[in-house]
């Protein structure tokens, strides 16, 4: 083991803004506390993205495999297979995924995106890569078909030609399918873009062309000319085969579907309009919208299933999107939440020749994705085992939890599975492809998103996968108005009042508080029991601009009126909200004063298991002033209690008593003779690169800008480096608001000997002040007598905003707020008595001549570590010169602490603790939207995640152990499944030729029979993905073990169906040389004209 002393810094930081100061004789060398975290410790990388793809456009799926497959517009690809197992990859370009084909069975995917360009992903490997890509340079790709079995993959393009590529080589064929030799000759007109490719099911041979102006062509491929032309006058969108290839149908922009019979080219044999209003005179139906796509799909035991998108009547006006399932004469409309992207019929065959019993309707929604299944009453869908929904409501705030109590997460599903939706499809999810990885990480993790309708939701986060557990709804404590008309005139943003801007957990203690862009903090306890709450508790409470003050009142005394006098009464403050509280004012004539921003319901509020109100504390309205958005939370489930603060000041309740304790303005917590005590009217001078909130602080949102997370609103306002020359610009500008707080035990003051209840309170000017509290022992006293508090002065001062504080012991080990262990409070008094009991805090280090803590502080700018009681800074440490840092958390790591940065530039950075010496600076992420910033968050044992769109969370991790086991820790797309044997031709179909008929294509496509394709047409580019690329989706020895594990599946897999075939092939020479033989004996004896 090293210890701290400073060493050659790794990664590419340079020494101006990497060096780490220690204070002169602060320690004694010999004193030095030894270090384990090394650079070697950190790699950084991503794993997994969870969530919905966002802005999809495609989707394919292996009916084999069972793989489902996702395009998006930004050029990402996302599979799943069985509930856990799913994987992202992208494309470099970032075009559109226009169209996905799979090699059945075959562990590929070819992709065709916007920018013309097709690719071919090797699935066989954890982490998918190209192996070929080839991009057209003169032609535009409309639509892409690769039959079942087949290496040759026809492309239609705007054009109207119809190019084929070896799949295997990705290499173009001589072979073209010119427009002008598939329409008729007379005719003058272009026919547009092909729009449709597929071959007929039962004759490989005859390929169908669908141009967009109505001409459908069957096309003889050996021959090389057109069989058939069918005309119609309306524009095709799709077109589906009947399975025995005698008949088609094509799906039109007026909203009609045309049946065609295959040898009767000159009209449709049937034209329906299936949501077109009937005339009685016999004319046409009115037009509709078109018809999207159409699926033709049949049953051995009944009528044929058509699924179709689109072609609603036009007088449907503002009807949500639907899906059309004709069974025979049934026909069901399926309403949509969201626009139709693409749907998908899966049957339980791959043959298109054969009957193909539709089992189930995948839709694809521009938000969602929605299984259908055909085979019960009522078309039930099935529930989706995915986490898709961490969009349902706009994700506003996010916080990051590993190594969890191991209890929590049994907990929380218990409750959590009650809230389930009834009336799904009794099935199992059919999309069951894949396996699980082994990866040995096994502690618990959770990840909680707050929402912008005032949801809170619970996930599992443990073992690379994600799963709901549990979903809390802090709306439901609120009246809710009922229209526009109704909205308040007391609102501080114009839409979603109930988000979540913040929030505080504690784990061990399961207690819960969450702040809301309404100025408001609700406190939730966990109970495993239904409680029926008649009067909600309710706190107000006035916090006033200290720019207004011009004297500082008492500490206690900014109390609303109506409050008891701390510590005097326990009982709750309530107040009566079906009218306006005696004290509030809301007449026009008048300013709005006392009232606050939202309404608590008055009627009694039923609890479900979970999360139960234990308090609500709103923040009022002061002399037509609104309230100031709450901009950091802590709770001290231990101390019982809450705080919260703002660009006013901060405010302490208990919880316990349901009383406010301290309501002080920020300038208050510095002491008279603080060296740095500021003027309230003071501006802040230009050359601090942070400050106070910005605009979304004084009431008047910008829609975007809504829901931050605490001290978003300053890195939101650094970030633009906006400075407005106004003096109310100034002034917001100038104002301290609160960003960090930490409760612990320490020192409150330079001259205390021993540990105590405190409070650090860190500001958005860089100060931190130290706050003691003064608490009666545990029990029913804790419950009567009044808690002390008294502001000690500041304690450091850094550049930038303060991000996170934590406290070390004199061994650097960190010491974690005191808490009290979960008691459910709906549960008898003895159980109760049994389980509440105070952690005691740990006992402060004795060596002589050395301070018993470090208190470690991290502010935008820089990091320091101080030496409590004495306030010593031991170590600085300059994070960024030219940026600032968006989220900084001490974590636990390799048995030992550090600080993880992650800067608005876009590196990812780590520090030891207590030397703060760089372990880790990688350039990763340049901040593109603020929603990453507000999502950023560190979680122990080198986990990370953040929002990476607005349906997705992208998981990362900065650990070399967890780099190495990545391979292993993933899941597995591709398994080794037998293909499904091909449909029986039956005695008299292949007596007479009726099956199906087979066609040799490397005769015609090959490079012998069609010669080669023009150089200037596509380029190839060999990929990274193959046999020998592999290097680059897999590091270190686990990779090579892969790479070879795959080698011997794929050799074994390949020697396995040689010995298959072999061994066929014996067993019927066999069989065929013991028929000859009985054969000979016979009629050995026999004349010929006896025979």
């Amino acid at each position: 083991m090293k210890k701290f002393n400073i060493r050659k810094v790794l990664d590419g930081l340079t020494a101006s803004s990497s060096s780490a100061s220690a204070q002169p004789g602060a320690l004694r060398e010999n004193d030095a506390v030894q270090e384990t975290l090394q650079s070697e410790h950190f790699q950084l990388c991503k794993t997994v993205r969870h969530g919905f793809p966002y802005q999809p456009s495609s989707m394919a799926f292996d009916p084999v495999q069972k793989i489902l497959a996702f395009g998006t517009q930004n050029g990402a690809l996302r599979l799943f297979g069985r509930a856990g197992v799913e994987c992202y990859c992208q494309h470099e370009s970032g075009a559109a995924v226009i169209q996905l084909q799979f090699l059945i069975n075959e562990g590929a995917l070819v992709s065709a995106l916007a920018d013309d360009s097709i690719h071919l992903w090797n699935l066989r490997q954890k982490i998918p890569a190209i192996l070929h890509s080839l991009k057209f340079n003169r032609e535009r790709i409309t639509y892409c078909h690769l039959p079942f079995q087949s290496k040759w993959l026809y492309i239609g393009t705007e054009r109207g030609n119809i190019h084929i590529v070896n799949v295997e080589s990705f290499t173009l064929s001589g072979y073209v399918i010119m427009w002008n030799k598939a329409i008729e000759l007379s005719t003058k007109t272009h026919p547009g873009p092909v729009v449709h490719i597929s071959d007929n099911p039962m004759d490989e041979g005859k390929l169908l062309i669908g141009f967009e102006c109505g001409v459908v062509v069957l096309w003889d491929l050996k021959c090389k000319k057109a069989d058939y032309r069918y005309n119609h006058d309306e524009a095709i969108h799709s077109v589906a085969w009947h399975h025995e290839g005698k008949q088609f149908v094509c799906s039109h922009s007026d909203g009609t579907l045309t049946t065609w019979n295959v040898r009767a080219p000159a009209k449709p044999g049937q034209i329906i309009t299936p949501h077109g209003k009937q005339p009685k005179d016999g004319k046409k139906p009115e037009p509709c919208k078109p018809i999207l796509k159409v699926e033709y799909k049949t049953t051995r035991a009944g009528e044929p299933f058509m699924v179709l998108s689109g072609g609603l009547s036009y007088d449907t006006v503002g009807r949500r999107a639907c899906l059309t399932v004709m069974h025979g004469k049934s026909t069901a409309v399926l309403e949509m939440d969201y626009p139709i992207v693409d749907f998908l019929t899966l049957c339980e065959t791959p043959y298109p020749n054969d009957f193909q019993e539709p089992y189930a309707v995948v839709v694809l929604l521009e938000k969602d994705l929605v299984l259908i299944d055909l085979g019960q009453i009522g078309y039930p869908i099935f529930e989706n085992p995915y986490p898709l929904t961490i969009h349902e409501s706009p994700v506003t705030c996010c916080e990051y939890f590993a190594d969890c109590p191991a209890e929590l997460i049994p907990a929380l599903y218990s409750v959590g599975s009650r809230q389930k939706r009834q009336g799904y499809s009794k099935k199992e999810w059919p999309i069951s492809g894949g396996n699980w990885g082994q990866g040995t990480q096994s502690y618990p993790e959770i990840i909680i998103t707050g929402h912008a309708d005032g949801s809170i939701k619970f996930w599992d986060a443990s073992a690379l996968m994600l799963q709901v557990l549990y979903k809390l709804k802090t709306a439901k404590v609120f009246e809710r108005a009922r229209g526009k008309e109704e909205k308040s005139s007391t609102d501080i943003v114009e839409e979603d009042p109930f988000a979540i801007q913040t929030l505080s957990w504690c784990p061990e203690s399961r207690m819960l508080c969450v702040a809301g862009v309404s100025a408001h903090v609700i406190v939730y306890r966990f109970s495993k029991q239904e409680v029926t709450t008649e009067v909600v508790q309710l706190l107000e409470v006035r916090m006033q601009c200290e720019f207004s003050e011009v004297d500082s009142p008492d500490p206690g005394g900014e109390q609303t009126p109506t409050l008891p006098t701390p510590g005097a009464s326990s009982s709750p403050q309530e107040t009566e909200l079906s009218t306006q509280p005696s004290t509030g004012s809301n007449s026009s004539d008048g300013p709005r004063d006392n009232i606050p921003c939202l309404q608590v319901r008055s009627s009694p509020l039923k609890q479900s298991p979970g999360y139960q109100v234990e308090l609500v504390i709103q923040l009022v309205w002061v002399s037509g002033e609104p309230p100031q958005q709450i901009t950091s939370l802590a709770i001290n489930s231990s101390y019982g209690l809450v705080v919260f603060g703002n660009s006013n000041g901060l405010a302490v309740v208990d919880y316990l008593q349901k009383t406010l304790l301290l309501n002080m303005g920020t300038s208050e917590l510095y002491s008279p003779s603080d060296p740095y005590q500021r003027q309230p009217c003071s501006p802040r001078k230009a050359r601090q690169p942070s400050g106070g909130l910005s605009e979304s602080n004084d009431g008047a949102n910008a829609t975007e800008d809504r829901c931050k997370s605490p001290t978003s609103d300053v890195k939101d306002n650094s970030f633009t480096r906006s400075r407005s020359s106004s003096v109310t610009s100034i002034e917001r500008e100038s104002r301290e608001a609160i960003s960090a707080f930490l409760f612990c035990e320490s020192f409150p003051r330079k001259t205390d000997s021993v540990l105590s209840p405190c409070l650090l309170v860190g500001t958005t000017q860089g100060s931190v002040m130290m706050v003691a509290l003064s608490l009666s022992p545990g029990g029913d006293n804790r419950l009567q007598q009044p808690v002390g508090i008294s502001s000690c002065g500041t304690l450091v001062r850094l550049k930038g905003g303060i991000l996170t504080m934590a406290l070390l012991d004199s061994t650097a080990t960190l010491l974690p707020p005191s808490y009290e262990p979960w008691y459910d409070p709906n549960a008898s008094d003895e159980e109760k008595e049994k389980s509440r009991r105070r952690r005691p805090a740990s006992p402060p280090s004795s060596q002589e001549g050395q301070d018993p803590q470090f208190a470690v502080l991290c502010s935008e700018k820089q990091a320091k570590v101080v030496a409590m009681p004495s306030q010593t800074r031991i170590y600085k440490h300059n994070i960024t010169e030219t940026s600032f840092v968006l989220r900084a958390d001490v974590v636990q790591m390799a048995g030992a602490n550090c600080i993880a940065c992650f800067c608005a530039n876009g590196h990812i950075m780590t520090l030891s603790l207590p030397s703060l010496r760089p372990l880790l600076d990688v350039n990763y992420l340049p901040l593109t939207d603020m929603r990453i910033a507000r999502t950023f968050c560190f979680s122990n044992l080198g986990q990370a995640l953040y929002l990476t769109s607005p349906t997705e969370i992208q998981r990362i991790t900065y650990s070399q152990e967890t780099c190495n086991n990545l391979q292993e820790m993933l899941s597995e797309l591709f398994t080794p499944v037998e293909t499904p044997e091909a449909p029986n031709r039956g005695f008299f179909k292949g007596l007479f030729g009726g099956g199906a008929q087979s066609l040799d294509r490397e005769d015609l496509f090959g490079e012998t029979a069609a010669g080669k394709a023009s150089r200037s047409l596509a380029q190839h580019i060999p990929g990274p993905g193959g046999m020998e690329g592999m290097k680059g989706a897999a590091s270190g020895v686990v990779g090579d073990l892969a790479r070879a594990r795959i080698a011997l599946d794929e050799r074994g897999q390949k020697l396995g169906e040689l010995d298959e075939r072999t061994a066929a092939m014996m067993a019927s020479a066999d069989s065929f040389s013991k028929h000859a033989h009985d054969m000979m004996l016979k009629y050995k004896d026999k004349k010929w004209y006896q025979l």
